[in-house]
């Protein structure tokens, strides 16, 4: 498939006519590419540790393949025109342009927006904040409103953690003592011998 498109280029620019046209450009693009292909798959080993190819077969397939792909793209686009070097002078806008651009301003409408409205969104805002407050508080705030810094959050969680740690250590203390009290009560009551049958 990677020929395929360096081909059907050549193919494109031959005289489809003559067999020999025909030819002629399909050997030019074919050598195109294999040069182009050549090129680009020894400046891709340039820039890649050869040892990693070296141990995984199927990736250097992979890259070479897409390497070959990329050159025959290369061959079968053709290239763009240069754009000229001199940089692009803005001109400025014309006089009608701002006055066109003035008068539009002056003659936009005021913002309906009056006291009173400004008042209700004012409120309708403070009222929305608070239930988003209650509704989810945020326990890690220093006095003041100003967040807590990031460290006082880790001593807490760390505190949390200790204390956790600290009663899961009690707890496996007092099951292990009552298991050994269970264990010298047990081997200090002597044991009877099985009664026999009677009758």
């Amino acid at each position: 498939m990677t020929g395929e498109a360096g081909l059907l280029a050549a193919a494109g620019s031959a005289d489809l006519s003559e067999a020999g046209s025909i030819a002629a450009a399909v050997a030019g693009a074919r050598t195109a590419i294999g040069n182009a292909t050549a090129a680009a798959w020894q400046e891709f080993l340039q820039i890649t540790d050869v040892a990693t190819l070296e141990a995984d077969p199927q990736a250097t397939a992979d890259a070479y393949a897409y390497t070959a792909f990329q050159a025959a793209q290369a061959v079968a686009t053709p290239a763009a025109p240069a754009l000229p070097a001199v940089p692009v002078e803005r001109r400025p806008p014309p006089d009608g342009y701002r006055r066109a651009i003035e008068a539009h301003r002056q003659a936009a409408p005021p913002s309906p927006v009056g006291s009173g409205i400004a008042e209700a969104v004012e409120r309708q805002t403070m009222a929305m904040r608070e239930l988003s407050h209650r509704t989810f508080p945020e326990p890690d705030v220093a006095p003041g409103g100003a967040p807590a810094p990031i460290e006082q959050a880790r001593l807490q969680r760390r505190r949390q953690a200790d204390a956790s740690h600290a009663a899961a250590l009690r707890r496996a203390r007092a099951e292990r003592a009552a298991k050994d009290a269970e264990a010298i009560v047990a081997a200090s009551v002597p044991q009877s011998a099985p009664l026999g049958r009677t009758a």
